[in-house]
């Protein structure tokens, strides 16, 4: 039994700390770093009276007809691609990458965690909102759009607590060194609102700022729900988003018991989806409300296992693809 990882070299902790607990139970795990295809690994897809799939990558081989479960990661389809290639042809070439990769997930006949498909669909976050709605949570009032008027419109409607903005994709400026800047979840003040011309050059993303007393990560594997909170209100500079102090609050997240209604809806809307696995954002209001945010089909949980002990999420990771049959 081999498990196929799809990731990319420069992923995080949470690819060896899988890899540990699958060897830990005597089975095996192979990784397939995307940035390194084409210019390092190989893959050969045969097709004809018989089909055959090897991946090789130095040393190693590994034919996929031994693949019982595979994980669907990260990717950065040709990222090693030379820049110095003329870019038609550099576009081309990581395009061409892009569909053998994803044509060589998607004959994979074994387990899937999670189908790309089911992966792209949910990551259209209006569809979250709606489909959360549907199973009876609770979410923001949002606004997505490229209209001045309408956001100074939604901003007299939630005049009392204010609005914030925020990307629906994984945005980030780079500097002349290369140095990543993420474009974080920011409030909207009054001297925004008179200077939204940039809008009729890219949509933006607004919502009602709820006001939080905690703020929640609930990572589902499976039927396996582990929830951490942490007091984002604690420090000036996550106030609206707790990413901007993430490396000072790793070691105040604590484990949080979800009230059973809210974990019956989380679990209906993965299933809505399709997904066996999903990191969700949580609001907990003063008042108590626990208000939904986003569900992210492959988000990160790997700090919340290495600063404690309270969420073995590699482990049940682990186990879902060893034991789940497609």
């Amino acid at each position: 039994m081999t498990v196929l990882i799809i990731t990319f070299s420069k992923d995080n902790e949470s690819i060896p700390l899988v890899i540990k607990a699958i060897e830990a139970k005597g089975e095996k795990a192979f990784r397939f770093d995307t940035d390194r295809f084409p210019t390092e690994v190989q893959l050969d897809i045969y097709q004809g009276d018989s089909e055959r799939i090897i991946i090789t990558d130095g040393e190693q081989k590994l034919d996929l007809s031994e693949v019982s479960s595979v994980w669907y990661r990260r990717m950065r389809y040709g990222q090693k691609i030379p820049d110095t290639m003329d870019k038609q042809f550099r576009d081309a070439s990581i395009e061409e990458t892009r569909r053998t990769v994803r044509g060589m997930i998607a004959s994979i006949k074994g387990f899937h965690f999670d189908k790309m498909s089911n992966v792209d669909v949910t990551n259209n976050k209006q569809l979250q909102l709606q489909v959360a709605r549907e199973v009876g949570l609770l979410t923001p009032r949002t606004l997505t759009t490229n209209n001045p008027e309408a956001v100074k419109l939604f901003a007299q409607e939630c005049k009392e607590q204010g609005i914030i903005t925020k990307m629906l994709s994984s945005f980030a400026i780079y500097g002349e060194k290369g140095e990543e800047m993420v474009v974080f979840t920011n409030p909207v003040t009054d001297d925004d609102l008179e200077n939204l011309e940039g809008l009729r050059f890219c949509p933006m993303t607004f919502q009602e700022n709820v006001p939080k007393a905690l703020e929640l990560r609930t990572t589902i594997v499976g039927h396996r729900v582990f929830t951490a909170a942490v007091d984002s209100q604690s420090l000036e500079g996550s106030a609206f988003d707790w990413r901007k102090e993430g490396r000072a609050l790793s070691n105040a997240w604590k484990p949080y018991d979800l009230p059973e209604d809210v974990e019956k809806k989380l679990l209906k809307l993965m299933a809505s989806f399709g997904l066996n696995y999903g990191a969700i954002d949580i609001i907990v209001t003063p008042d108590g409300r626990h208000v939904f945010l986003e569900v992210n089909p492959v988000g990160e949980f790997f700090w919340m296992e290495v600063f404690s002990p309270h969420f073995p999420i590699s482990q049940a990771i682990a186990e879902i693809l060893l034991t789940t049959k497609k």
